[in-house]
């Protein structure tokens, strides 16, 4: 190739070589340049391409630089054999491996993908039904917001946010109600994170994040602390509903209210689990999310009818999905190519994914990364046809009560 461009010249292949080094070393020096000057925002996630250098390796990380590969490796380790074989992670024993190991496979989770979410989604993590006209922004506002006016939240009230991540819907809450309200999440990283967001947005005092186990919220907090709880696209990952139902009712005052989206499957719009290409997108949003098996509509609602809650309402916020006066939720993962949807877009995650690529490749972004990107890029896939085929909603919306 050397001789092809320069002949039998040794000086200019020298020259190129010395160039090729002096580009790499260049380019080196400026992303650790830049990734030392990174600061977080409480008002915009990673809102550069520049932040990208920052993904997985920041001041904040709770994972060393050595600790994403082993990261990575025990987490695709429950989830053996996944997109290999349709049913290898359906099966009794590997879900209940899920199960056991929970606290460790969620936690690891979101040590990965937190940043990944925040660059391409920002500081709320969840869906939203959205209307023709709405922005994608407009649209996670009024889904956090619909659950405040069903919730009855007023300045005076006391808020639990079940799995709040970093805290972008309890902030967003907050600043609408001017209630209390207090996040928890089993991600000590999100906690730092979200923490300072509160800070910068001067509501610290009214809002806060406190590392727990939704599993266990009887241990951390005492019974009748909170007038409302709600949770969003978190529950999914329960082993247990009904332990953490009965955790969240243990939290309430009588006839407080609970509410939430939940991830399901809809057998009532089709899904069958008998239909392997129904198993394999089901078992794709699994892997791609720390969900030890998706529920359906009814198992959620047993769920909390056995926790000691009397159900109010319930629906697929996403019913209307293919309405010509709705833009489908998943469509976002499609994205627009405007300035804002662009990195949403596949192409946009593509693009992530080289820009990440080239980071590991310098050693700027630590070993591993690449993987966690290439894992939640397939799970996109997966949710845009689970939405497609209205077989999967991540938004089933409850409303319920303590007795």
């Amino acid at each position: 190739m050397l001789d092809t461009l320069f002949g039998n010249n040794p000086e200019s292949s020298g020259l190129l070589v010395v160039g090729s080094v002096a580009a790499l070393l260049g380019a080196h020096l400026v992303l650790s340049f830049i990734l030392r000057s990174f600061k977080r925002d409480g008002y915009k996630s990673f809102g550069f391409v520049s932040d990208a250098a920052s993904l997985l390796s920041n001041s904040d990380s709770v994972l060393g630089r050595n600790g994403v590969k082993a990261s990575v490796a025990n987490y695709e380790g429950l989830f053996s054999g996944a997109r290999n074989k349709v049913g290898t992670t359906s099966t009794e024993d590997s879900i209940k491996q899920r199960e056991k190991e929970y606290a460790t496979m969620v936690s690891s989770f979101y040590d990965l993908v937190t940043d990944f979410y925040e660059w391409g989604w920002g500081q709320s993590f969840h869906f939203a039904p959205r209307l023709k006209g709405e922005t994608f922004e407009e649209s996670i506002y009024r889904a956090e917001h619909y659950l405040a006016l069903r919730g009855n939240i007023q300045p005076t009230s006391k808020v639990l946010d079940v799995g709040c991540g970093v805290g972008g819907p309890m902030r967003n809450i907050q600043q609408f109600t001017g209630a209390d309200v207090t996040g928890v999440t089993i991600n000590q990283y999100q906690v730092n994170v979200g923490n300072q967001y509160c800070a910068q947005k001067g509501i610290d005092h009214k809002c806060r994040l406190t590392q727990g186990d939704f599993q266990k919220l009887p241990e951390k907090f005492e019974a009748g602390t909170f007038d409302v709880a709600y949770g969003i696209e978190a529950t999914c990952h329960s082993p247990d509903r009904k332990i953490c139902f009965s955790g969240i009712n243990h939290c309430l005052k009588k006839g407080g209210l609970f509410m939430g989206y939940e991830w399901v499957v809809l057998p009532e719009t089709g899904y069958d689990e008998n239909n392997p290409d129904h198993v394999r997108v089901k078992e794709g949003i699994e892997v791609g999310n720390g969900l030890p098996t998706l529920a359906t509509s009814q198992e959620v609602i047993h769920a909390l009818e056995e926790s000691g809650f009397e159900v109010l309402d319930a629906f697929d916020a996403n019913k209307n999905v293919h309405s010509d006066r709705e833009i489908p939720w998943y469509e976002t993962l499609r994205g627009s190519f405007t300035l804002s949807g662009f990195r949403m877009t596949h192409i946009g995650r593509l693009c992530t994914h080289c820009i990440v690529s080239t980071l590991e490749f310098l050693k700027i972004a630590p070993k591993g990364s690449v993987r966690v990107s290439a894992l939640l890029n397939a799970t996109a896939l997966d949710l845009v046809e689970g939405g497609k085929e209205e077989i999967f909603t991540p938004s089933y919306f409850f409303l319920a009560r303590k007795k």
